[in-house]
Formats: structure tokens, sequence, C-alpha cells
């Protein structure tokens, strides 16, 4: 188990170019959903590629508290099993810590008749559109309503939720996920329009089906799920962090780095894989790598963070602090989070230019960068101001790092193998 430490700290000294190769770990917002899958069977769902993360661990723990069997294999597979599941309400100070604890509610609902919940935690980075689950819950025959701080869902007397075609407001990917899950055992036909398209969901469908589900149309905005009876146990592999190798890359082209990484769904990475180009990093790909070299000077550029296919708004602010260093004035529009500009603060701290205007942010470079005590105040903002410390003069402190913690797995490991000055305390 990954230990969050809240006093950890980060001391990172600029200057060196990040050289070597480094292997991605399993995604985040995939395995965090397979984990809330497994209460949808009594029988085992085993998930390989598990990456040691705190969101792993609190997830874990919830699952847990509420009669699960979560069990680390010699292997590092991690073994789920719902059999012993007797409380259907999620304890809120362990919901309050990860916003994917919330997606306990679709298997719970859809298996149990009952399910309660605080909303979720995680990051503060804006509004999380928790009608979309709700509003799937209720058009399959749930009964939704909200209890003081919690809410809380009762299924059909006496009888399964039933299939039903659903317009989503938003193309949530924790709301797409949570309603497919509940879905998967519905009795009848769902049709999710304006879906989710995300890898992650695409993934998590296929766990679905691996586990006897049967569903449809995945990587289209217009999944089916045909319920069925009950689903059975599997061992699924945890699909590659396309963040985790978002992050790599931007620091490889940042510090003028030559990077090669290893295990990178880069089929899946088409967005910011042009956006490192148009800034001049030369990036050549495999199906599952990706190397990435960063060119002398910086171009600025533009670009949008968009659901998917588009570039991921958790990429938003490592590419911002990438900008900081590009030769021109560069313009970023978040479209998916109203609260993303946690980072502009921090960075100027540090000497970057950037001014943010509502959901967009003006950044003009390339500005020297100077070592400053800042802190990681998201697991993206985080990531940005680590990748600002490594270009910039003397020696920046990063406190609040326990947020890195929950989405980057050994991170100042990964970057110490890669040349990177930075040590953790």
């Amino acid at each position: 188990m990954t230990v969050r430490t809240r006093g950890a700290r980060y001391a990172v000294r600029g200057g060196n170019a990040l050289r070597g190769s480094v292997r991605i770990s399993g995604a985040k917002n995939h395995v965090l959903a397979a984990m809330c899958a497994s209460l949808l069977t009594d029988e085992d769902l085993i998930l390989q590629n598990v990456p040691h993360i705190s969101d792993v661990d609190s997830l874990s723990e919830l699952l847990v508290s509420i009669g699960a069997r979560v069990e680390s294999l010699p292997d590092g597979s991690l073994l789920l099993n719902g059999a012993g599941v007797n409380v259907f309400e999620a304890p809120g100070e362990l919901i309050t810590e990860n916003r994917a604890s919330f997606q306990v509610m679709g298997p719970l609902l859809a298996r149990h008749g009952y399910a309660a919940s605080a909303p979720p935690g995680g990051d503060v980075i804006g509004q999380r559109p928790i009608d979309v689950h709700l509003a799937g819950f209720a058009a399959m025959g749930a009964s939704v309503r909200r209890e003081g701080e919690r809410f809380v869902a009762h299924g059909p007397a006496g009888g399964r939720l039933a299939g039903a075609r659903l317009f989503m407001d938003y193309p949530s990917v924790s709301g797409t996920q949570n309603v497919m899950m509940a879905a998967a055992l519905a009795q009848g036909r769902s049709t999710l329009i304006n879906a989710a398209t995300e890898p992650e969901v695409q993934n998590l469908a296929h766990v679905l089906n691996s586990m006897g589900a049967r569903i449809s149309g995945i990587g289209t905005q217009l999944l089916t799920i045909d319920g069925v009876d009950s689903l059975h146990g599997a061992t699924c592999r945890v699909m590659p962090d396309r963040i985790e190798a978002g992050t790599f890359a931007i620091a490889a082209a940042m510090t003028r780095g030559d990077v090669y990484l290893e295990d990178t769904p880069s089929e899946v990475m088409d967005a910011l894989i042009a956006k490192l180009r148009d800034v001049g990093a030369t990036v050549e790909t495999t199906a599952d790598t990706m190397h990435v070299r960063g060119p002398d000077d910086l171009r600025a550029i533009s670009f949008q963070a968009l659901p998917y296919p588009g570039l991921a708004t958790d990429l938003h602010a490592p590419m911002a602090a990438l900008l900081t260093q590009a030769n021109g004035v560069s313009i970023i529009h978040e479209r998916v989070f109203d609260n993303r500009m946690l980072y502009v603060g921090e960075l100027r701290k540090m000497g970057a230019e950037i001014v943010s205007t509502g959901s967009s942010a003006i950044v003009s470079g390339p500005t020297p960068l100077h070592g400053a005590h800042v802190r990681a105040l998201d697991v993206r903002a985080g990531a940005a101001v680590v990748l600002a410390a490594l270009c910039a003069n003397g020696q920046t402190i990063i406190d609040d790092v326990y947020h890195l913690d929950r989405g980057y797995s050994s991170l100042a490991t990964k970057l110490g193998g890669l040349g990177a000055d930075i040590e953790r305390d």
C-alpha cells in the first residue's frame, strides 16, 4: 500500500535535461472504476498493472469498510471480491478522499437495491456533474433523493433496475462509468446517449464485458447495455496511464531532454502529440511507446482542454508550465472544469507571466523561472509546479505533495531516474 504523508514535500533543483527511459504505470481513472465494478459480482475480480497511488489505497479502504475483500497478490495484482458486502452506505470520511468513490453507488444500487453516499471528493477543480449519475439511476426506476449531506437511492420495490434510454446532459467520465455499471445488471436494454468516450470509459466497458456484461458501441457516444442476471469474476489488465505519460512527455520537451516512455498508450494521445509537435518537440511513437526529444527553442501555441479525443483537462496545467518556456504568447481555454486555474498563482511565484481570465489563461514566454516555496494545490496543479521546478534556477520547495501521490506512482523516483535533482522529505 502507498502511504499518503500530508507533511511531505519535494526539494527540486532545476537545470537538468531529462534523459533515459521510464515505464508508465496503470491508469488511475481506469483502475478506480474497475475496483468499483468488483461490487457487481460475488466472484473474484483480479486487476493487473495496478498503480501504486494513494487513490487506490483510499478506495480499497472504502471497499473493505463495506464488507468487500481487497488483497494485494505477490505479482502486484489486486484481488477484489464483493461477496461479503453488507453495508450499502459509503463512509463520508472516505468518500471525501477520492472522487471515484462515488462510483460505488451504481454497483450497490444494481445488486442490492439501495445505496447512499456523500458527494465525491478529490481535487477542488470545479463542479462535479453529479446530476448525470443521479438522472441515470432515476431513469432506470430508482428513487433518488438528497438527505442532508448524502445522496440516497432506492431501487424499484421488489425488483431490479429497468433498462432505459437516457440522454446525458454532459459526457461525464465518472457519470458514464457509474450508470454503465448500474445498467449492466438492469432488466432490459439501456441506451446512453452523449456518453463519454474516454479510453478509461472504453476499458471499463471491456472489463465489464469480460465479467459477462453485454455492452456495445464502445468508444462512441451511443452506448448500448443489455442487462444480464449476474456477472462473474475475471482477470483484467489496467491500461497504461495516458496522463502520467503525457506529464513525462511534457517534461522531456520543456527541459530540452530526450526521454523514451515505455508502456505508453500513444494511440489514444493524438491531441497531446500534435501539440508537442506544434511547440517544436520531436515525437516518435509505436502502439505502446513514445520517444520525445525537446527542441532548443519552444514555440508558443494555443489549445483547448476538451473531452476526449481533445486534449485532456488533466494535462492543461502541465502544458501551461511548458508554455512559460515558449517563445511568444500562448492562449489556453479550459472547457471541462471551472476551477482548473489553481496552478496560476503558484507558477507566478516562480516568475511565470500568466494572466487568467475566467476559464482561459494567457501565457507569455519565455520567462526565466526561479526557485520558490510553492504548493501542490491539486494533482495536476502539483505536476505543473514540479515541471516548472525542473526548469527553474535554484531550489524549489513544493509542499502538499500528497496530492501528487493520488495520481502519480513514485513520481520523484521516476524523475530522479531520468536525471532530475529531486528529493522527497
